[in-house]
């Protein structure tokens, strides 16, 4: 069977996790190909509320194998944490899986990451401070020390005494900073390392073994699109190799792109952003504050809870983002935080120094000048929470909900209207 992927069709905080937990149902692997434990997603369900930054989103269910793929940039000891958060509540993690592949963030990167910032000044990108940009500049310049490394004591030991001294000088001498002890780091990961050794193995064996038993397999993006590399609001984007695109599914989890047939595209049925960076529908007024707080749980980043930035729907930079994924069908979420809006805007193109543009620039520069041209369609000043239905949805939010449709480009699948499991429409007509 053809493997599906689940990305984000917007700069992250899609809900992607929601939408992976409700798929997973239907699937026998699920694994998270790309970033690290600076993306994050938030679990609802009956056993509580999870935040969670490495773990793949179908955890929650016993009879799923879970993989963390070599497209993953693992930090142990978050990992490690992860999962005796997940134990502690009673949430089997026994077939939880690590690829010997993925590379490993070492305690030097979270701090050349955090001095990089600052050393920026402002000119900085606004990450997370974990460590993750610098890890995957480790993978790119042959400098990275893999999870496979890791558990084999005589190859960390050899690999630690090539790479630290290196790291020790980029600190002291560009940083001005302190340098690590070999010993210390040496001891602590080792420690780490003979915990997880038991789930660390070829988990791209794994993912091809199960497609050739004709099982279906989820594969789990991080972040969104427009923070890809190639594709996003460069340089305002996530450092994360393989691309945070559909297209760097197959190669963060090791199986060929011809296994790929579905891509499922999240979008929220407004624009939020987390750091720094082009933002064209950005909303700094009453509008965007109640974008912010409407709902159940406000729009704070899972990961870092810095207060999300919040505006209306960008279909000009959503368009494009399905494009460049190849998206089959689209999810959208949160559709129940317009509830309260008279009216809502939609932006249908850009206008850039007099020109009217329906594709994304390259320059930032020219992005941050874009000026979004609006549409504006009726809101519904009703409930949509308790919809499961599309037909029981309030006509102006079905109509809204159509729009959006025919602006992306794509058919819509499902249709979140709040955090529940349950609290959610499955489109069983091309809309």
């Amino acid at each position: 069977m053809p493997a599906t992927v689940v990305i984000g069709g917007q700069w992250g905080d899609e809900g992607k996790g929601r939408i992976v937990d409700l798929l997973a149902r239907d699937m026998s692997v699920i694994a998270r190909y790309s970033a690290g434990n600076n993306a994050g997603h938030t679990i609802i369900n009956s056993q509580g509320l999870f935040a969670l930054h490495i773990v793949p989103a179908g955890i929650f269910y016993r009879d799923k194998v879970c993989i963390v793929g070599n497209g993953v940039a693992v930090d142990p000891q978050v990992l490690l944490e992860e999962i005796g958060s997940l134990e502690a509540r009673d949430v089997s993690t026994e077939r939880l899986m690590v690829s010997d592949r993925a590379h490993v963030v070492m305690p030097y990167h979270p701090l050349i990451d955090q001095l990089d910032e600052q050393l920026r000044g402002a000119a900085a990108v606004g990450t997370t401070g974990r460590g993750i940009g610098p890890c995957f500049a480790d993978k790119v310049s042959r400098l990275g020390i893999r999870m496979g490394d890791l558990c084999d004591p005589k190859a960390f030991r050899e690999r630690l005494s090539f790479v630290l001294p290196y790291k020790n000088a980029v600190l002291t001498r560009l940083y001005d900073a302190e340098p690590l002890p070999f010993d210390d780091i040496y001891e602590a990961y080792s420690e780490m390392a003979g915990r997880l050794a038991p789930r660390v193995t070829d988990t791209s064996v794994v993912a091809r073994d199960a497609l050739a038993r004709g099982e279906n397999i989820l594969l789990e993006g991080a972040q969104g699109a427009l923070l890809d590399l190639d594709g996003g609001t460069y340089d305002y984007v996530t450092s994360s190799v393989p691309s945070s695109t559909s297209a760097g599914a197959a190669i963060g989890m090791g199986i060929g792109p011809a296994d790929i047939t579905k891509v499922m595209g999240v979008y929220k049925a407004y624009m939020t952003r987390v750091g720094n960076g082009p933002m064209p529908t950005e909303l700094d007024n009453e509008e965007g504050q109640i974008l912010r707080i409407q709902g159940p749980r406000p729009e704070v980043g899972t990961t870092t809870g810095r207060p999300r930035r919040t505006g209306w729907f960008d279909a000009v930079a959503s368009s494009y983002s399905a494009q460049i994924n190849s998206v089959t069908s689209i999810a959208i979420t949160r559709l129940d935080v317009l509830d309260p809006f008279p009216s809502i805007q939609v932006c249908t193109a850009y206008a850039i120094d007099g020109k009217t543009v329906s594709t994304p620039p390259a320059s930032i520069g020219a992005f941050n000048r874009a000026v979004p041209v609006y549409e504006e369609l009726p809101g519904w000043q009703a409930e949509s929470t308790g919809a499961r239905r599309f037909d029981e949805l309030p006509e102006n939010a079905q109509r809204y909900v159509k729009r959006l449709g025919q602006l992306i480009g794509r058919p819509i699948e499902i249709v979140s209207v709040g955090p529940e499991r349950e609290q959610v429409i499955i489109v069983d007509h091309a809309l």
